[in-house]
C-alpha cells in the first residue's frame, strides 16, 4: 500500500467515507466500519503481497456517515450499492471482497450485483442463513427479535470515557480475546465525542438492533439465497469456537462449491492475531488468483 488518503462519494441522501490506498484493492467489509479494523486495515494494507491496498467503506448506520434508524435503509442490498458508488468515486474498477460477519452479507450482495467487477470473495463469520436455519433459531423471522436484537437495545451506550470502555471490554468475552490493536482501535473509532465530555456508540443500539432483528428487508436468508449467483472465486473461513451456529458457515461452503477454512478462534478470530489476519488474507487472494 502507498500512503493513505480520504475520499467521499455521496448518493442516496448517505455520505460515504473510505480510507483510500493505493495499487491492486480489496474491499475490506467488516463486522462494522469501527476500530476494530481500523486497527487492521493498515498493517493489511502493508503486508499484503503484490501491491495489494486495502479501502474500508463506511456502512449505513455506523456512526461516521450520520446515523440511520430506519430499517429500509439498511439492506444488504442497498448498503452493497453504497459500496458500489465508493469503488465507482475513487476509479477503482476491479476488486478483491473480504467480508466478515455482517460485512459478509454484504460482500455477497457486491459480488452478485457487480460480479463483473469482483475478483474474489473472502467471507469469515458471513451472517448469510438458510431459510430454515432462521426460522429454527428466529434470526429475523418475523414476529419474534433474535437475541442479538435484544442484546444491542439492553446495550451500554453512555460511558465515561474511552478508558472506561478499554478496561470493562478487554475484561470480558468476546473483546477479551482480541488482539490488543483492534481493541484500543475499536474504543477509539467504535465510540464518539459527546459534548458533556462522555462518549457514546458510534452505531446506535436501535441501528444494530435493526440490523439483527425482524424489520429488516433483505436480511441474512436473501444473502444465502444471492450465494447460489455468486460466480467470483470464493472462500469461506470460520472461528473453531464461533458463538454462532457453525452450519451457517459450512451450507456457505457448500453454496460455493468450496471447503470450509476453520480458523482458531471465536468469532472475531481475524480480529484475535493481526498478523495472522494479513496471512490468511493474503494466501487465499493468491490461492484465488488475485495476487500473483
Amino acid at each position: 500500500g502507498g500512503g493513505a488518503g480520504a475520499g467521499e462519494a455521496a448518493g442516496g441522501g448517505l455520505e460515504r467515507t473510505v480510507g483510500e490506498w493505493a495499487g491492486q484493492v480489496v474491499a475490506d467489509m467488516g463486522a462494522r466500519r469501527n476500530g476494530l479494523w481500523a486497527a487492521v486495515d493498515d498493517p493489511m494494507a502493508r503486508g499484503l503481497g503484490g501491491g495489494c491496498g486495502v479501502v474500508g467503506p463506511a456502512r449505513r448506520g455506523d456512526g461516521g456517515g450520520g446515523d440511520v434508524t430506519a430499517a429500509g435503509l439498511l439492506g444488504n442490498d442497498a448498503i452493497a450499492l453504497d459500496v458500489l458508488a465508493v469503488a465507482d468515486h475513487l476509479g477503482i474498477h476491479h476488486f478483491a471482497i473480504l467480508g466478515v460477519s455482517l460485512g459478509g452479507a454484504v460482500g455477497i450482495e457486491v459480488a452478485v450485483a457487480a460480479p463483473e467487477r469482483v475478483a474474489a470473495l473472502v467471507l469469515c463469520e458471513a451472517i448469510a442463513i438458510e431459510a430454515g436455519a432462521r426460522e429454527e433459531q428466529h434470526f429475523g423471522a418475523v414476529g419474534a427479535d433474535h437475541p442479538l436484537a435484544i442484546g444491542a437495545r439492553r446495550r451500554r451506550d453512555v460511558w465515561d470515557d474511552r478508558e472506561a470502555v478499554l478496561v470493562s471490554y478487554g475484561s470480558r468475552p468476546p473483546m477479551e480475546a482480541l488482539d490488543p490493536e483492534a481493541l484500543a482501535g475499536y474504543v477509539r473509532w467504535g465510540f464518539r465525542d459527546r459534548e458533556d465530555g462522555t462518549v457514546e456508540l458510534a452505531c446506535r443500539p436501535e441501528t444494530e438492533a435493526l440490523v439483527f432483528g425482524s424489520e429488516r428487508f433483505h436480511g441474512p436468508v436473501e444473502a444465502f439465497e444471492a450465494l447460489q449467483r455468486v460466480t467470483s472465486p470464493s472462500a469461506v473461513m470460520a472461528g473453531t469456537h464461533t458463538d454462532l451456529d457453525p452450519s451457517w458457515f459450512a451450507s456457505q461452503a457448500d453454496a460455493l462449491g468450496v471447503d470450509l477454512q476453520l480458523v482458531d478462534g471465536g468469532h472475531f478470530c481475524l480480529f484475535e492475531d493481526t498478523e495472522r489476519v494479513v496471512r490468511l488474507v493474503d494466501g487465499n487472494l493468491r490461492s484465488l488468483g488475485y495476487l500473483p
